[in-house]
């Protein structure tokens, strides 16, 4: 009977299926030249229990600063949009995770929530992004852990056009004065002459100021800014394998100078996902009531729009586009 039992019990536990592995995560902070350290978050597959946390304004269900699980695991850089920092995907980020990713997002700075001061200043992102990829693949403690030829990246807005520089992208940023001049309601010009911004002081950029990054392979591009200031020419050498998202009813970024500027100039043809109803911001996850209160302009979305449901298809689709890219 002792018998029986330890092979019923057997077969049971052969039957059960293996528990997932949890996601491990992490503050961190990298050296950046003569200005303050650059903040960034990592998160990363653990076999520790995880527990919930708070990550700025939500939780998360992480494990602090335990140890990764795995090695050869492929890296994922995330840029975030303008006024964000680095857990505004976090969503998207535990996803990753969850599947087998190392995620490493920065707080740009100069152009967060809580300092706006060089927004402009648009050559200042693919460098830190830089820096974050260099930190990863040579310092960050669990480095070894890592396959360097497996480097992903993923942005949104401002961050879509960072991760597109990143890949060898050269935009020209005298465009902006014209493009306002032409369309002085978009959202992009108000907020540039709300701020007192003189257009044509905009500086130009020389092409050996956008910082590229050949390590980076696979790209998720969401709601690019600055779309129109690419073109052909400026796109390429953007060689990388791409899915580019618009939302339909972009009303921050108004089709078709933005995403549709960057895929008719790509000289490989996206992956192209139209997100019908969604407005900008739904790119950013979904937030609870009392979030929605605090920042109704960002958590809002259009009546009927189902933003929790669109992140689970949105975050298993960027999943299995990394996952396919970055084999």
């Amino acid at each position: 009977m002792r018998l029986m039992a330890l092979i019923v019990m057997l077969f049971a536990l052969l039957a059960t299926p293996a528990h997932a592995a949890d996601v491990g995560f992490e503050e961190i902070k990298i050296a950046n030249g003569a200005e303050s350290p650059l903040t960034a978050g990592v998160w990363y597959p653990s076999d520790a229990t995880a527990s919930p946390h708070a990550l700025g304004d939500v939780n998360q269900t992480v494990a602090l600063d335990a140890p990764v699980a795995g090695h050869g695991l492929p890296l994922v850089l995330i840029s975030h949009g303008g006024g964000g920092w680095y857990g505004s995907h976090y969503d998207t980020a535990l996803a990753l995770a969850h599947a087998g990713f190392v995620v490493a997002a920065v707080s740009h700075a100069g152009d967060t929530f809580d300092d706006q001061s060089r927004v402009l200043q648009l050559w200042r992102r693919p460098a830190q992004l830089h820096r974050l990829l260099d930190y990863m693949l040579d310092d960050w403690r669990w480095h070894e852990r890592l396959d360097a030829g497996r480097v992903g990246a993923f942005g949104f807005s401002n961050g879509g056009f960072t991760v597109l520089v990143a890949a060898g992208g050269i935009p020209t940023l005298s465009k902006i004065a014209p493009y306002c001049e032409a369309h002085p309601e978009h959202d992009l010009c108000t907020a540039l002459k709300q701020a007192g911004v003189d257009l044509h002081s905009i500086p130009e950029v020389s092409a050996s100021a956008w910082v590229h990054d050949p390590r980076i392979k696979a790209l998720v591009v969401a709601a690019p800014a600055f779309g129109f200031s690419f073109d052909r020419a400026g796109l390429s050498s953007v060689r990388a394998p791409i899915q580019l998202w618009r939302a339909a009813d972009d009303r921050h970024q108004p089709h078709p100078y933005y995403e549709e500027a960057v895929r008719a100039d790509l000289p490989e043809v996206p992956e192209y996902r139209v997100v019908p109803d969604a407005g900008h911001y739904d790119f950013l996850p979904p937030c609870d009531t009392r979030l929605s209160r605090k920042m109704p302009d960002i958590c809002n979305s259009l009546p009927g729009f189902d933003r929790a449901a669109f992140h689970e298809r949105f975050n298993a689709d960027v999943v299995q586009f990394f996952q396919a890219t970055l084999r």
